[in-house]
């Protein structure tokens, strides 16, 4: 899937991977940077045809030829279960090493200079605001339109997945987020503890003796980009995986599938809509950009995002926008390539909004503590990305969010094969918000008060 705007960012089809522009890298070196290697690509057609097929196959055999399913499920649930199992156990490694390269990032860009913290802290702020639009959207959509009860039941029986029996308390919940042991944190797949171990392990690290410092940086860079190719390989049999997924759940739950995966791209679409539309009075009011101008020179912008889609490939045009803005081409061309590395404004909103849904998919309860932690993570893991496949993206950023809340990771093997519907949202939000920001960088550049 090219997409990564399940971060917003992913190359084209047909170009190599590439790690996005750094603009601080003549001034910091390129040490603890992620220079991304070949990595095994399906492209979205191929998933999505899988998924069609597979729910087209699964319907077709409990309604034509009911007799035949229980041979046909004997082969095709296996089948599903080691390619889910397979995803399932590159999620921590992989998250674990780009933790460490964000947060190690993010403290290098910060300390380039006065335009690189205001960038940075207009990214945070966008980010936490996405956050949040993905603990309320959701929530009020799917008040107003449940997932229909026999579609979320069929759809449990079929994928699976450990709900929690209870609820930590407080001082539980409190006790967890420090980790006394942080390779039995990440055994157990306890995301938070172990994310903060690996956020504080970075901040302690660019405190070393710039040879140590980089050394270290250089290991997690190279471990990041192993598991990067190891996922990509599991991902390579995605059409596999996913024919096998979604023929067991038709065959399981009838029309139902199709139904609550329509619901479900609905759903996470509004939240990364909400954010996308909030880049404007954002241009207006704090870029202080004329609306319909704005409006106008981003459309070229965007049809060029959604025909590519993609962050990276979009940032000629995006530099021309700015340009037909007035923006001054010193900011341009230093905070749009980094607002492609870091900055993916529809990223927690999306992401978190999956992790959402399922929860409510599979009955689990969201705590105060599991919505605070999927806040935090979100954010995080947003900061941590990079530009990738979609599938990939969609995982390891995904991911990392349900373990934090105790939501199943099960559904996300099904989940992904829709990715490339949410995904044209992504990026034309990620795109416009990216705009948005390096005007209010400009503008308060030129004029602080």
């Amino acid at each position: 899937m090219n997409q990564t705007d399940a971060q917003g960012n992913a190359p084209l089809a047909s170009d190599p991977i590439v790690s996005a522009p750094d603009p601080i890298g003549s001034a910091l070196g390129n040490a603890g940077g992620l220079v991304l290697p070949s990595i095994a690509q399906v492209p979205a057609g191929w998933t999505f045809a899988a998924l069609t097929i597979g729910l087209g196959g699964g319907l077709s055999l409990a309604f034509v030829a009911p007799r035949a399913m229980p041979g046909v499920l004997a082969v095709a649930g296996p089948v599903g279960e080691l390619w889910l199992r397979a995803l399932q156990g590159t999620i921590v490694p992989l998250v674990a090493a780009l933790i460490f390269t964000g947060v190690f990032q993010t403290v290098r860009t910060a300390s380039a200079g006065g335009m690189a913290r205001r960038s940075l802290g207009w990214f945070l702020a966008v980010l936490a605001f996405a956050a949040l639009v993905a603990l309320s959207v959701p929530t009020f959509l799917l008040a107003l339109v449940p997932v229909p009860e026999s579609a979320a039941a069929a759809l449990r029986a079929s994928l699976g997945g450990a709900v929690p029996s209870s609820l930590p308390g407080v001082a539980d919940y409190l006790r967890s987020i420090v980790p006394s042991n942080v390779l039995d944190a990440a055994a157990n797949d306890h995301m938070l503890p172990l994310i903060l171990f690996m956020s504080v392990f970075a901040l302690a690290v660019t405190r070393l003796a710039p040879v140590q410092r980089d050394l270290i940086a250089l290991f997690f860079a190279g471990l990041a980009g192993a598991m990067l190719v190891v996922i990509g390989w599991v991902l390579a049999l995605a059409p596999i995986g996913v024919l096998a997924l979604s023929l067991t759940v038709a065959a399981k739950s009838g029309p139902a599938a199709v139904g609550a995966l329509a619901h479900y791209i609905v759903v996470v679409t509004a939240s990364g809509t909400v954010v996308w539309l909030a880049a404007y009075p954002f241009a207006a009011l704090i870029a202080r950009q004329p609306l319909g101008r704005f409006v106008r020179d981003l459309v070229p912008v965007q049809i060029f995002a959604l025909s590519t889609q993609s962050s990276l490939a979009s940032l000629p045009a995006m530099l021309g926008a700015c340009e037909r803005l007035g923006l001054r081409a010193s900011t341009a061309e230093f905070v749009l390539p980094l607002a492609v590395a870091l900055f993916r404004a529809t990223s927690p909103a999306m992401n978190l909004a999956v992790v959402v849904y399922v929860a409510h998919w599979y009955g689990v309860p969201l705590s105060a503590g599991a919505m605070v932690s999927g806040f935090v993570m979100a954010i995080l893991v947003s900061l941590s990305s990079v530009s990738l496949p979609g599938t990939i993206s969609f995982i390891a950023s995904v991911g990392p969010i349900a373990l934090a809340m105790g939501v199943p990771v099960a559904p996300l093997a099904l989940l992904v094969a829709v990715e490339v519907v949410p995904d044209l949202m992504r990026t034309l939000g990620n795109v416009t918000f990216d705009v948005a920001v390096t005007a209010a960088v400009d503008r308060f550049a030129r004029d602080p008060s």
